[in-house]
């Protein structure tokens, strides 16, 4: 086999694209709504969260709504907005990934990336992998605290061209962004998203459990930690034990854009462009915690600091359109995946299969022990993560159901909301479902199989962690 960097492999079979996968669990998905009765929970207003959740107790078969092959076509589509209603689903990030894109490459064509890298590699000479554990526990702060997820979708463009002109790869700057926000979101300590919404949904203070989440935040950040700064110090050391090894030139080329290591002048409007390229985004995280920014007011941030780049640059309109057009065209694949992985979800709701999925692991939590129910809560939040991979949408779809079910097990309420985000956010570490996924490992060009064969020990060890701190606090609870 050529093991030539750029050239790859064209005998065998090879795994499919994103886009494949996530069209055949489509697929998937609506044959089930044929086979899996139809049922639904009724639904309350629940103030505090501002939105219907379900009633425990209540389920009752529906009459069964069978998605067919329009249905499977309208999916993508629906997945962006619903077309009835005309209601965004998951355009708005889409279009918040595409505005990235543009200005991203508004930023790239002014040059101040490449001058960028370079400084920066001059001044972190022989100091490269403790970028590792101060950017993942960045990433992991914001992850915990507001459960940054697809705002990092705007750090790949960034950091992948650092990572490899350090002589890492594309899965280590991948890993650290993916896997910095992502054990940051499993170990939710004030996380709205996650967190706090379950446990308003349960009927507990976000509080309770607290210290329980710090333990395995920690712990986990820790075991990532460790794990990345080890594949990273092995690619280095030779290349060739990279996973994305027979990509390695064709990376370079479209990451580095020209800067193969020559000295380029870091100038002022360099120096300038990247200040309010850094600044950007520091803005977009106090608008998402304290301004009730979400994707439309971001998407307008980063095309005000493209046009604001546009002016220090001053490269013509013509050059600053292109500029941003290319950038947006980079990314259009990312979008289009987007829409696709929520297309999932709609199926299932379309088909009303997602209420009964919810009420057979009611049933399949009843009468266990106390350690039993915890580990087996755990496992079907697993299980329902691959089909809800919102970590609010999970919430207010199964805490309201599960959590009552805990007082008969005499297990404590907090414990299955740490189980619930500690499942979802391990399973949204890969999840094909979860856009955040599917868009960083299309950014970063790496294959969705090799992701896996890159993580699953990492899970594994994970799942050790958290299992065991579960048994552990539910035995001393």
């Amino acid at each position: 086999m050529d093991k030539t960097p750029g050239k790859i492999a064209k005998r065998g079979l090879r795994f499919p694209s994103a886009f494949t996968i996530l069209f055949g669990l489509i697929i998937l998905v609506a044959a089930l709504t044929w086979i899996v009765p139809a049922g639904q929970y009724k639904r309350e207003m629940n103030a505090a969260l501002d939105r219907e959740i379900p009633v425990a107790g209540t389920y009752a078969e529906t009459e069964p709504n069978p998605q067919g092959v329009i249905d499977v076509l309208m999916a993508p589509i629906a997945g962006l907005y619903d077309p009835d209603s005309y209601q965004a689903n998951a355009i708005d990030v889409a279009v918040f990934v595409l505005v990235i894109g543009g200005f991203i490459g508004v930023v790239a064509a002014s040059g101040a990336i490449n001058a960028g890298i370079g400084h920066a590699m001059t001044a972190l000479k022989g100091r490269e992998k403790w970028m590792i554990p101060v950017l993942m526990g960045l990433f992991a702060l914001g992850g915990t605290t507001y459960g940054m997820a697809e705002e990092t979708l705007a750090f790949y463009m960034l950091l992948i061209p650092i990572m490899i002109a350090a002589r890492y790869d594309a899965v280590t700057a991948v890993a650290i962004i993916l896997l910095g926000a992502g054990v940051g979101v499993l170990g939710s300590t004030v996380n709205a998203f996650a967190t706090v919404i379950a446990s308003d949904a349960a009927g507990i203070p976000f509080t309770r459990g607290l210290v329980l989440r710090l333990v395995i935040l920690a712990l986990c950040w820790l075991a990532c930690v460790i794990y990345v700064m080890r594949y990273a110090e092995k690619v280095r050391r030779d290349p060739t034990k990279s996973l994305v090894y027979d990509m390695k030139a064709e990376n370079e080329a479209h990451f580095l854009s020209g800067h193969q290591g020559e000295k380029v002048a870091f100038t002022r409007t360099h120096k300038a462009v990247l200040t309010i390229f850094g600044l950007t985004f520091v803005v977009m995280i106090w608008g998402v915690l304290i301004g009730g920014w979400w994707m439309g007011e971001m998407s307008a941030l980063f095309l005000a600091a493209a046009i604001l780049v546009g002016l220090i640059v001053r490269p013509g309109e013509r050059a600053f359109v292109d500029a941003f057009v290319d950038g947006a065209r980079d990314l259009l694949g990312v979008a289009l995946i987007i829409g696709l992985a929520r297309g999932i979800v709609v199926v299932m709701d379309a088909g009303h299969i997602t209420d009964t999925i919810l009420h057979w692991a009611e049933l399949s939590v009843a009468g266990l022990g106390r350690v039993a129910f915890i580990n087996v809560m755990y496992w079907l939040q697993v299980a329902m993560s691959f089909f809800v991979p919102s970590s609010s949408g999970l919430a207010v779809l199964s805490m309201p159901i599960m959590a009552p079910v805990a007082d008969f097990a005499g297990v404590g309420r907090d414990l299955v909301v740490t189980a619930y985000q500690s499942a979802n956010g391990i399973v949204n570490l890969i999840n094909p479902t979860f856009a955040v996924v599917m868009g960083a490992l299309a950014i970063g060009r790496v294959p969705y199989e090799r992701w896996l064969r890159f993580m699953w020990p990492l899970l594994l060890i994970l799942t050790v962690i958290v299992t065991a701190c579960l048994s552990i606090a539910t035995l001393i609870a």
